[in-house]
C-alpha cells in the first residue's frame, strides 16, 4: 500500500475535505496527557511539553489554553511520505493568498490546519490548484 509520489498526480487528485469541527493547538505538560478526559486528534511530544490538536469544545471543557481556532482540511489522496514537492506546492499557493497553515503528515494522508476565518478561501485555493493540474 505505497502512497503516490508523482507530484502532478498528487495535485490533480488531492481532493481536499473540510471538517466543520473547530480545532485548537494546545501546549501541555507531558504528564497532563494521562489526565485528559478525552483523546486529542494529534499529539507530538517536545522537550518543552506536548503539543496537542484537540476539538475546541473539548479544550474548553478541560480549561486548556489556546490562541487561535483552526479548521482541518484533509487531503484525501494517499500520498507517500517520500513524495517531493507536494506540500511545498500547496503551502506556496496558500502563502500567496496570505493563509497560514500548519501541516500534519500521517501514513495515508496530509492534513492542513488553517485559520478558521480563512478556511473557505483555503478550499478555493486548493480547488483551483487541483483543477490546473
Amino acid at each position: 500500500m505505497n502512497g503516490e509520489k508523482d507530484l502532478e498526480i498528487l495535485l490533480r487528485s488531492m481532493r481536499p475535505k473540510l471538517s466543520e469541527i473547530q480545532f485548537v493547538f494546545c501546549n501541555i505538560l507531558r504528564d497532563k496527557l494521562t489526565t485528559l478526559k478525552m483523546e486529542p486528534l494529534f499529539v507530538f511530544r517536545e522537550e518543552e511539553g506536548a503539543t496537542i490538536i484537540i476539538e475546541k469544545r473539548q479544550a474548553d471543557s478541560e480549561s486548556l489554553d489556546y490562541e487561535d481556532v483552526w479548521s482541518w482540511i484533509a487531503l484525501t489522496v494517499h500520498s507517500s511520505l517520500s513524495a517531493i514537492g507536494f506540500l511545498a506546492a500547496i503551502t506556496a499557493k496558500l502563502s500567496e493568498n496570505r493563509i497560514s497553515v500548519n501541516v500534519v503528515s500521517a501514513y495515508f494522508h496530509d492534513h492542513l490546519f488553517v485559520p478558521q476565518e480563512k478556511a473557505r478561501l483555503a478550499m478555493q485555493v486548493l480547488d483551483d490548484l487541483q483543477r490546473r493540474k
